[in-house]
């Protein structure tokens, strides 16, 4: 055991000492050979991931282990064990990896469509020409969509395990990546006779994307597969066509064996379990989160339902109007002085018939300027559900002047 521990700490003293060769200016291929000699025998996506961390954990910038991603790319090659499983996910269709490798062969598609207008350009940089190449690498900005996916979508939950370091070093270098996209896109917007200056940082821009393509597909999606549960498989599926995809339109539809079951049990009857959350459209809460976020919003809020009942209202810290807990269960209008009840009644009706989505007065309580909103709840077919009363003291977000940019003491 203490061999294995000191050969992993020698392994993570050897990667400091090439970040910080990197660091000084020297090239991939002049600390290639030393990172093959340190990997000889194969290693782990996991072992590196650990190795990476601890040095970030130890105070080394996440900048500089990016430094890392090309020499990644140049040697690992052939050299990362345990890359392929048994099902492989990126094989299902529909599944989130199969659509990230769909969506990579798509995009080598389009590069060799690229490299081979651009060999056009290097000889006749006409109008048409360049007009093509922009074209070109408009449809290439899609990509950010895929970049976007993994971001918002996969890096999260490697973050809920622990695993930090390569979801910020791989967004660094996404973000470069669309700088280099950009900057190629806006030469050729304004294109003015510069064809070496627009050759070099395309050809640089296609290669990048090329490197991110083998670093996603030997080393992300791996450690994505062997962490992930299907539950959050499951919810990366269903919030990817909100961010949308790159240069494809998934046709298969992917139900993971789980939702198959829980279909059946519905069937029967039977609810499956959700271990105490509940899911929402974006994400997914305990009952006791919910509460607190709740409670903890700025504003006071209030929910009547369709048939006039008050059925919650939010218990912030400082509450305009007093709302005892004997006002549950009663009829709005029972909760307003008789020379008011016309006017809640008629906010009722409009928002009800649909006639209005929403209400809105303002009045002055003392020192407080009151804003008092009332909303129309519909559920996704339009049904009317219920009334949300939304009251904000807005004085001082009026009294708000100039910026603010850094943080309080």
């Amino acid at each position: 055991m203490s061999e294995l521990i000191n050969n992993r700490e020698y392994r993570k003293q050897v990667l400091k000492e090439l970040i910080g060769e990197l660091h000084k200016g020297k090239t991939i291929d002049e600390v290639k050979s030393r990172f093959e000699e340190l990997i000889e025998g194969g290693v782990t996506t996991a072992e590196i991931t650990e190795m990476e961390a601890a040095l970030v954990a130890e105070g080394l910038p996440v900048e500089e282990i990016q430094r890392l991603c090309d020499v990644h790319a140049a040697v690992f090659k052939g050299s990362i064990e345990d890359i392929h499983k048994s099902a492989n996910p990126a094989e299902i269709p529909g599944h989130p990896v199969n659509i990230f490798f769909l969506e990579n062969r798509a995009i080598e598609d389009l590069i060799v469509t690229i490299e081979d207008n651009l060999a056009l350009f290097k000889s006749e940089d006409s109008k048409a020409v360049v007009k093509n190449l922009k074209e070109n690498f408009d449809k290439l900005w899609e990509i950010d969509k895929h970049y976007a996916r993994k971001e918002n979508l996969l890096f999260p939950y490697l973050e809920k395990y622990g695993i930090s370091t390569p979801p910020k070093v791989m967004w660094g270098v996404d973000d470069d990546i669309r700088d280099d996209i950009k900057a190629v896109m806006n030469l050729l917007k304004d294109y003015s006779g510069n064809k070496e200056e627009v050759i070099e940082k395309a050809e640089y821009a296609l290669e990048r994307v090329n490197e991110m393509i083998f670093k996603e597909e030997s080393i992300l999606f791996p450690l994505a597969i062997d962490t992930l549960s299907e539950d959050e498989w499951l919810q990366v599926h269903k919030s990817s066509k909100e961010i949308g995809y790159t240069l494809i339109k998934p046709r298969a539809k992917w139900v993971p064996a789980r939702v198959d079951v829980e279909e059946k049990a519905r069937e029967e009857g039977e609810e499956p379990s959700n271990d105490g959350y509940v899911d929402f459209d974006a994400g997914i809460m305990t009952p006791e989160e919910i509460n607190a976020v709740l409670n903890t919003i700025p504003i006071d809020l209030t929910f009547v339902d369709k048939d006039g009942i008050v059925k919650w209202f939010s218990m912030g810290k400082e509450r305009i109007f007093a709302r005892p807990k004997t006002v549950l269960g009663r009829r709005v209008e029972n909760c307003h002085p008789p020379a008011s009840v016309h006017v809640v009644e008629k906010i009722v009706e409009d928002l009800k018939s649909g006639k209005k989505d929403h209400e809105d007065f303002w009045i002055r309580m003392g020192e407080r300027f009151v804003y008092i909103r009332y909303f129309a709840v519909r559920d996704k077919k339009g049904k009317f559900l219920g009334v949300l009363e939304v009251t904000q003291d807005i004085k001082p977000i009026q009294e708000i002047t100039g910026e603010k940019r850094l943080l309080s003491e």
